[in-house]
């Protein structure tokens, strides 16, 4: 899980494949249609599905003669699992915090 933890942050540090993986989350599209939005070749955005299938993040299906791509929802549930031991941290130290500022009133600076 750690191993794909990291390939995936890797392929979501580039903000091209976040882009291409928003694009995803609203349904497939072939290269040509990802490609579309960004002044980049085809060859570069193929580079970038390429690091995004490898990471699981996305997957290619066969359709007649085209080759859509699409999002892999687990790959991101994965991320969000991960994320959820962060969100306890973060709701305690605010819970932490609003005791604080209702202890002083909010006058402390």
């Amino acid at each position: 899980m750690e191993q794909n933890l990291d390939a995936i942050f890797s392929a979501l540090s580039d903000p091209t494949r976040r882009a291409i993986v928003a694009r995803l989350s609203r349904g497939a599209a072939t290269v040509a249609e990802l490609a579309d939005p960004f002044d980049l070749a085809q060859p570069t955005i193929s580079k970038h599905l390429k690091v995004l299938e490898e990471a699981g993040l996305i997957a290619t299906r066969r359709q007649a003669q085209s080759r859509p791509r699409e999002l892999c929802p687990i790959a991101l549930k994965g991320i969000a699992d991960w994320l959820e031991d962060y969100r306890h941290f973060w709701r305690e130290s605010f819970d932490r915090l609003d005791a604080y500022i209702e202890k002083t009133g909010g006058n402390e600076k």
